[in-house]
C-alpha cells in the first residue's frame, strides 16, 4: 500500500508530506484547488510522462517520492530482483525533474530507467477517472481477471503445463520430420559416402603414423649410411668396439688369476657389456635389411592421398573420418527406421494434444460458468450506481484448436452498453468519464483481484448525487477494506464514507499561490462535508446532515 507521498516544488505545491491509511481515504476541495495536481504528482513518481511546466515557477527542480509497504510475495519484488534491486522493507520510488524538462528516476535510491519505473508503478497503483484508467480497460487482462474471479488459477496452470508438453512434442516431431526428409533426399549420397569410407577403413591417428613412416623411408639412404657406420664401429676386426672389449676382457682375466679372483665382478660387467653390444650389432644388421626396402613408399603416398581426398570431400580433418563413418551409419539407420520413429512421435504428439484439450475444455466450461456469475454480479451493482440502463457482459469466446494458447481455448472480453438496446462493445471503446469509473467500481467490488495495489478513483461521482452517490461511497468503503483505496470527490455522500479525509485548498503566500493538503479531524470533517452540501455559507441544517453522513 501507499504509505507516504512527499512532493516538493511541483506546479503549485511548494512542499507537501502526506501519510495514508490502509482503508478508504477521500480528498475534497473546491474546483481548481489542486486535486488534479496531486494525481499528476503521484503519476509522475510512478513513471508518467513529464513536462517542464511541472517545476514550480522560480525553482530549479521538482521532486516527488512515493513510499510503499508490500507483502513478501508481491509480484513487484520478483521484478525488482530480476533487476538486482534490493527492496527489503519499504519500497521508495523517487523522480526528479529539472526546469529544462529532464528527469531522473530512482527506486530505493538506485538510478533506474523510466520504463522500469513505469512497470513497477503499474503494479503498485491503478488510477480510474476522467482521464486515466488502467488494467481492466486492456482486453488482454480480462481472461486472467475472470480466472482469478472464478478461482481457476490451478486449472489454468494445468492447461499451461499440458500446453508446454504438447508444444514440445509438436516441435520435436516437426524437427525430426524435417531432418528425416532432408536425409531421405540425400540417402543415395549418404550410402555412397559410407561405402567409400568403409572401403577406405580410416583408422584413428592414421595420418600421423603414415607421415612418420614416410619420413623414415624418404631418408632411408642417409639412415642406412649412418647405421652401416655404426655397425662397422662395433664389428671392425681390428679396432671395432667388440674386438677391443674382447681384448680388454682377456687382459683382465689374466690379472684376475694373479689376484685370486679380485676382479670377478669387473669381468662380469664387461661380459654383460659385450652381450649388449653383440645384440645391438645383430639388431642393426636386421634394421639395415628393412631400411634397404623402400618399395612401401608409393603405397604410403597413395594411402595419404586417398585419406586427404576423402577428408576434403567431406570438409573434415583426416582424423575425423572414423567418426564421420559412424555418423553416416547413424544417419542411414535413422532414414531406414525413420518412418516408424516418425509414426511414434506423431502418436506421442497426438496424445499430448488430447491431454491438453481435455484440461482446456474443462477450463473453458468453468470460464463460461464464471462469466455468467460475474455478469450477474456486476449487473446487480449497476442500478444503484445510476447505471440502471447500462448493460455489462463478460463474454467468453471459444477458439478453434489451431488458435489454442497456453491459456486455453478462450478469449475473454468485458463488454458494456450504456443504454438498453445499444450494442454491447468492449469496455475500453464504449464508456467514458464518470460512467467508466463507476463501471470499474462495480467490477472492482466483485473482482477483488488487485493484489497489493492502491486504487485511486478520480471524481467517480460526476453526474450523480443523493442515494446513488451514497451507493458509490458504500462500495468504495467496501473496496477499501479489501485494498487501499483513494478517491477524489465533490460528493458529500461519498466523502462521508471515508476512514480518512483530506482537504485540498489554495492559499496565497507572498507573491505566489500554493496548493496545500490538510488531513481533517472529526470537527473539520463535519465542516468540510457541510460545505460540500451548502457551499461557503454553511448552515446548521447542512451541519446536521453532515453529521448524519458521518454517523456522528
Amino acid at each position: 500500500m501507499l504509505n507516504h507521498l512527499a512532493i516538493q516544488h511541483f506546479i503549485l505545491i511548494d512542499k507537501l508530506d502526506l501519510s495514508f491509511d490502509d482503508d478508504l481515504s477521500v480528498f475534497t476541495g473546491e474546483t481548481g484547488a489542486g486535486k488534479s495536481i496531486l494525481l499528476d504528482a503521484l503519476s509522475f513518481a510512478l513513471g508518467a510522462r513529464s513536462e517542464a511546466r511541472f517545476v514550480q515557477k522560480g525553482m530549479d527542480k521538482a521532486t516527488v517520492s512515493a513510499a510503499f509497504s508490500l507483502p513478501k510475495n508481491h509480484p513487484v519484488l520478483a521484478l525488482l530482483q530480476e533487476q538486482d534491486l534490493d527492496a527489503d522493507g519499504e519500497l521508495i520510488l523517487r523522480r526528479v525533474l529539472t526546469s529544462d524538462g529532464k528527469s531522473k528516476a530512482y527506486i530505493c535510491d538506485q538510478p533506474v530507467g523510466l520504463s522500469l519505473l513505469k512497470a513497477v508503478g503499474e503494479m503498485l497503483v491503478e488510477i480510474h477517472g476522467q482521464f486515466a484508467t488502467h488494467s481492466l480497460l486492456n482486453p488482454a487482462t480480462h481472461l486472467t481477471t475472470l480466472d482469478t474471479y472464478g478461482r481457476l488459477q490451478s486449472v489454468e496452470e494445468q492447461v499451461k503445463k499440458a500446453w508446454d508438453v504438447w508444444q514440445q512434442a509438436k516441435h520435436k516431431t516437426i524437427a525430426f520430420e524435417q531432418e528425416l526428409n532432408a536425409q531421405l533426399a540425400e540417402q543415395d549420397f549418404l550410402q555412397t559416402s559410407l561405402n567409400e569410407l568403409e572401403s577406405l577403413k580410416p583408422q584413428e591417428n592414421e595420418e600421423k603414423s603414415l607421415v612418420e613412416r614416410r619420413t623414415v623411408l624418404m631418408n632411408a639412404e642417409r639412415i642406412i649410411d649412418n647405421v652401416k657406420n655404426a655397425t662397422e664401429l662395433l664389428n671392425n676386426e681390428e679396432q671395432g668396439v667388440l674386438r677391443l672389449l674382447s681384448k680388454t676382457s682377456s687382459q683382465l682375466m689374466h690379472a684376475n688369476e694373479l689376484t685370486q679372483g679380485t676382479l670377478d665382478e669387473k669381468l662380469k660387467s664387461l661380459a654383460g657389456a659385450e652381450e649388449i653390444l653383440s645384440d645391438l650389432s645383430f639388431d642393426l644388421e636386421h634394421q639395415l635389411a628393412d631400411l634397404g626396402d623402400t618399395s612401401e613408399l608409393p603405397l604410403i603416398d597413395d594411402r595419404l592421398f586417398a585419406l586427404r581426398d576423402m577428408a576434403r570431400k567431406h570438409h573434415v580433418e583426416i582424423d575425423e573420418l572414423p567418426f564421420l563413418m559412424e555418423k553416416l551409419k547413424d544417419q542411414l539407420n535413422t532414414v531406414q527406421n525413420g518412418s516408424d520413429m516418425l509414426v511414434a512421435l506423431k502418436k506421442e504428439q497426438e496424445q499430448a494434444r488430447l491431454a491438453y484439450m481435455k484440461v482446456a475444455e474443462d477450463l473453458s466450461a468453468k470460464r463460461h460458468k464464471a462469466a455468467l456469475e460475474l455478469t450477474e454480479a456486476v449487473m446487480a451493482e449497476l442500478p444503484q450506481l445510476k447505471l440502471e440502463k447500462a448493460l455489462f457482459e463478460a463474454t467468453v469466446t471459444d477458439l478453434p484448436t489451431e488458435e489454442a494458447t497456453a491459456q486455453g481455448l478462450n478469449q475473454v472480453v468485458f463488454r458494456v452498453a450504456t443504454n438498453k438496446g445499444s450494442e454491447l462493445m468492449p469496455i475500453h471503446k464504449c464508456a467514458s468519464g464518470g460512467e467508466l469509473a463507476r463501471f470499474m467500481l462495480a467490477l472492482k467490488v466483485n473482482l477483488n483481484t488487485d493484489f497489493g495495489k492502491t486504487l485511486i478513483f478520480d471524481e467517480i461521482d460526476t453526474g450523480i448525487s443523493g442515494a446513488t452517490a451514497n451507493a458509490v461511497g458504500e462500495r468504495l468503503s467496501r473496496l477499501g477494506k479489501e485494498t487501499q483505496t483513494l478517491v477524489i470527490t465533490h460528493s458529500p455522500q461519498v466523502a462521508g464514507w471515508g476512514s480518512a479525509h483530506y482537504r485540498v485548498s489554495k492559499q496565497d503566500e507572498e507573491q505566489q499561490t500554493v496548493t496545500t493538503v490538510q488531513k481533517l479531524d472529526k470537527t473539520a470533517r463535519l465542516e468540510e462535508i457541510a460545505r460540500l452540501l451548502s457551499g461557503e455559507n454553511i448552515t446548521d441544517h447542512a451541519r446536521a446532515v453532515a453529521g448524519e453522513l458521518l454517523h456522528v
